[in-house]
């Protein structure tokens, strides 16, 4: 399994936003549950699309400005951002193949 990129305030813009790949960013917290729950299913989905998609989180509570400024109400929330914008937006625990479907299609061939 491949390990999660960590984002923060401080590399959230040139990690993310100025990506030229796929972005799927995880914004999360320590203390969430259904995040831990989460995390072995996204470390998977980075293996199998690595070099197509980055994949990383942001911990709400150590940057708490990241998570308003993409309106996080609830973690684990997934934002998949393509070209620094958000194209799709998941929230709470998701199955591995919901994430397949709603996020391979935007992927490179």
């Amino acid at each position: 399994m491949t390990d999660l990129v960590h984002f923060s305030a401080d590399t959230f813009s040139a990690e993310v936003l100025a990506s030229p790949t796929p972005v799927l960013v995880e914004f999360g917290a320590d203390w969430c549950h259904p995040c831990k729950q989460l995390e072995p299913i996204l470390k998977e989905l980075a293996a199998l699309w690595d070099g197509k998609l980055k994949l990383g989180q942001v911990d709400v509570d150590q940057d708490p400005d990241l998570a308003m400024q993409f309106g996080v109400m609830g973690v684990p929330t997934l934002i998949l951002f393509l070209a620094g914008k958000p194209a799709e937006r998941l929230t709470g625990f998701q199955p591995r193949e919901r994430l397949r479907a709603k996020i391979e299609p935007h992927l490179p061939a």
